[in-house]
């Protein structure tokens, strides 16, 4: 995403056409996991490779694309569904449509939790949607003693309308743990982290009509811009973050015997 260079930029129309082609091409993907309307892809050598590309599928009965579009987006709904975040804020806004924001999430014990700070650009396109970001450095945001800085290459959501009041979901993910990682972790991630992950977003947009009307109805700063209170953030104030440049840890070791009793919940 950050296209190999040093210059953090705001994706234009050209990411994103490369990045709904990713998520819509079979080519150079393998399924790892097809059951119950969820799919998983992934690319990459699983053995010798944590840097996977990973990208899921999961049909949304009942939930039309802009709800969806609105769970992803509505942080304060995010705390209701999303059990494995730790902490989500957003830092500033660059443009009406692309934001900084931090994320920090709990990884299955014993692995240590994992934060990031990225730059998230997003794009209505009729009754489609998409939500794509990549990590970048804000000097107020260092990494932290108590996480494992990771680095997302690029992550993102496209939500295409399926008929009436129904729409497919795709994510798909490319991120650098900063870790060396067990065989059990990786592909764990593809069989059950990921579906997992998806069928909570699906109930979310379920839930949210109901949650949204008792919680501030009116406010959706991603569709009225007008109503975005958030500092504004320049692009020179950000720089890319590289993986290179931040602690490696070595989990390989760890056994997933080790695995809390939460981590098995389906």
């Amino acid at each position: 995403m950050s296209r190999g260079g040093e210059m953090v930029y705001i994706p234009d129309d050209s990411d994103f056409s490369s990045f709904r082609d990713q998520c819509e091409s079979l080519e150079g993907w393998h399924c790892r996991y097809n059951k119950a309307g969820v799919t998983v892809w992934s690319q990459g050598q699983e053995e010798s490779c944590t840097v996977q590309k990973i990208k899921t599928r999961i049909s949304c009965k009942d939930v039309p694309a802009e709800t969806l579009y609105d769970v992803l987006h509505d942080t304060s709904y995010r705390r209701k569904w999303d059990s494995n975040m730790i902490e989500t804020y957003d830092i500033g806004r660059l443009t009406v449509n692309a934001d900084v924001g931090y994320y920090s999430w709990k990884c299955p014990s014993p692995l240590k939790n994992r934060d990031f700070v990225t730059l998230r650009s997003w794009l209505p396109l009729g009754n489609d949607y998409m939500i794509i970001n990549y990590s970048v450095k804000h000097p107020k945001y260092p990494p932290r003693k108590d996480f494992v800085r990771a680095v997302s290459l690029q992550t993102g959501y496209l939500i295409k309308a399926n008929g009436d009041g129904a729409c497919t979901l795709y994510y798909l993910t490319q991120v650098d743990p900063r870790g060396s990682l067990p065989k059990w972790v990786v592909n764990r991630v593809s069989q059950f982290v990921a579906p997992k992950a998806m069928k909570k977003i699906y109930k979310a947009g379920l839930k949210y009509p109901e949650w949204k009307r008792r919680h501030d109805p009116e406010y959706k700063p991603w569709v009225y811009p007008e109503q975005n209170t958030l500092p504004s953030v320049s692009l020179a104030e950000l720089s890319v973050q590289h993986a290179d440049s931040l602690e490696n840890i070595d989990e390989t070791g760890l056994s997933e015997d080790h695995l809390s009793a939460s981590d098995h919940e389906a």
